[in-house]
């Protein structure tokens, strides 16, 4: 059984599927743009802003769930260009705490809306378990 979660406060899916759906105590959360909400545009600025929306929307789509970023077991960012990475990482460096998720990460020809980064999560829906 599967479970659609959603929330006004993160972008709308811009095409068919969910934000994020629950199954199996897990969470999948779709490729989340750096779409503010509130405007339905990409914010302004280059890859730090962008990366910073992006986690502030997928914190609130967490937050509909119940769950937080400590709760997240895998990224995968996909980037415009891998020459964005090092910044793109240093954002991404201050949006966990304790233990770094797996991740993976892509250049890729193009995103939607010509965003520079496009992260997708997966997290558990149990609490969080710190290690170390």
């Amino acid at each position: 059984m599967k479970k659609v979660i959603s929330t006004n406060n993160a972008p709308a899916a811009i095409g068919p599927y969910s934000q994020a759906v629950e199954a199996n105590g897990m969470l999948f959360l779709s490729g989340m743009l750096p779409i503010d909400p509130s405007t339905g545009n990409i914010v302004p600025g280059g890859v730090k802003e962008q990366t910073t929306q992006i986690f502030d929307n997928i914190k609130a789509v967490l937050a509909a769930a119940g769950v937080s970023t400590d709760n997240i077991v895998k990224t995968t960012v996909f980037l415009e260009d891998m020459s964005l990475f090092g910044a793109m990482n240093e954002v991404y460096a201050t949006r966990f705490t304790g233990t770094f998720p797996a991740r993976s990460a892509f250049a890729v020809k193009a995103l939607p809306k010509n965003a520079l980064v496009e992260i997708e999560v997966i997290a558990v829906l149990s609490p969080a378990v710190k290690i170390g």
